[in-house]
């Protein structure tokens, strides 16, 4: 889950005066916002229709209303060519737990998003179809609508973008057979009146890839993770202390700023490098960038929820959050080579990692995601003893 983690320096505060000045920037395509406690459990909590307009009797559609969770101050950026309803959630929520999107019928988006792994997978490297190994940590699901670019490596500019990506790529595994698929479902009886209805399909209109895309993106953008210890203002004392040294002398606000806890830029920290020739190397940002001084930089991870989603770094290579900040507080891995220059040794305690872990438990979320049907994955979830 790390990137830039903790050890990332410069930043003044811990962010929150810089989440006010963005609040005019994000989320121009909502139509309102509402920074009241939601209760964050991946349902469709608003009252809400398509981003206004009108409806067939000619009666206006309530525009869509963001309720924000405690902490949470900017609502996810909506495309203006795929707005927000109720209807285009509970569809994307259904879709998000159907195992029948996938290449074998074995997984669901859920699958490498279980609630009782912090929405992660708890594995170092996720599992595609055919307990295929993929080269990456799975990150939590949780404020994924906040983030700017989506993948370590930022290739996706969008959620739907991102969606239509792992349909077809090693999550889902679906290929050149993604647009056959898409049709598969959309025909389904339990599918086919709704899908008719979100997107204004006629009855010889075949659902297509970014029809699924769309409706995933507008669920996702419903889990929004706030109204943790730290939101909330309830953090013990040994969380205190380890938020004071997160905006002090850890310096970790550097990276892991605004409400998210991210900056989603892309930075060096050393983990994963190896010689860039080598058979099967991570290069990262530089691929997609196409500029090799990129190369190993990968994209500041989220901290909410941070404590539930071990393993931690695109690679999964710390076991444990403390060893996760140890490595970073340390000023990452510098002999594989340069490191980001926010990235120092802060000479820190065991005390002081331990009050850093303590404050970074208190951004625990307290929401889950609504199930549907059976969501265990041999390898994945139920765990094996």
């Amino acid at each position: 889950m790390f990137a830039c983690a903790l050890a990332c320096g410069g930043g003044t505060g811990d962010g929150k005066a810089d989440v006010k000045k963005a609040a005019g920037k994000a989320g121009k395509a909502v139509a309102k916002s509402d920074d009241g406690g939601a209760k964050a459990d991946g349902g469709a909590k608003s009252e809400s229709d398509d981003g206004g307009g009108e409806d067939d009797g000619g009666v206006a559609k309530p525009a869509w209303t963001w309720t924000l969770p405690k902490g949470l101050v900017v609502p996810p950026a909506v495309p203006e060519d795929n707005p927000m309803s109720a209807e285009k959630v509970k569809l994307g929520h259904e879709l998000f737990m159907d195992k029948r999107l996938s290449v074998d019928g074995t997984r669901s988006c859920y699958s490498c998003h279980q609630n009782e792994l912090g929405n992660a997978d708890g594995r170092p490297k996720a599992l595609g179809p055919g307990d295929k190994p993929l080269p990456r940590n799975s990150p939590t699901i949780w404020n994924v609508g906040l983030l700017t670019s989506y993948y370590w490596d930022g290739r996706s500019p969008n959620l739907e973008a991102q969606g239509v990506a792992a349909l077809k790529g090693g999550n889902m595994g679906l290929g050149d057979g993604l647009e056959a698929k898409a049709a598969e479902i959309g025909a389904l009886p339990e599918y086919k009146a709704a899908f008719a209805s979100v997107f204004g399909l006629g009855a010889d209109e075949k659902v297509t890839a970014m029809h699924v895309a769309q409706a995933l993106s507008a669920y996702e953008r419903t889990l929004l993770c706030g109204d943790t210890p730290y939101d909330k203002g309830t953090m013990d004392e040994a969380a205190q202390r380890g938020h004071a040294l997160f905006i002090g002398q850890a310096a970790c606000n550097g990276c892991h700023n605004l409400e998210n806890f991210t900056d989603g830029l892309f930075h060096r920290t050393g983990i994963g490098v190896v010689d860039e020739a080598a058979e099967g190397a991570d290069l990262g940002r530089g691929p997609i960038a196409k500029d090799p001084a990129e190369n190993f930089k990968f994209r500041t991870p989220t901290l909410r929820n941070i404590s539930r989603t071990a393993p931690y770094f695109h690679d999964g290579s710390a076991a444990t959050l403390e060893e996760a900040v140890r490595t970073m507080a340390s000023g990452g891995r510098p002999k594989t080579g340069p490191v980001d220059e926010k990235l120092l040794d802060r000479k820190l305690t065991d005390a002081q990692i331990g009050d850093l872990v303590a404050f970074l438990s208190a951004l625990e979320c307290p929401g889950t995601l609504e199930v549907i049907g059976d969501q265990s994955v041999p390898g994945i979830w139920p765990k094996q003893k």
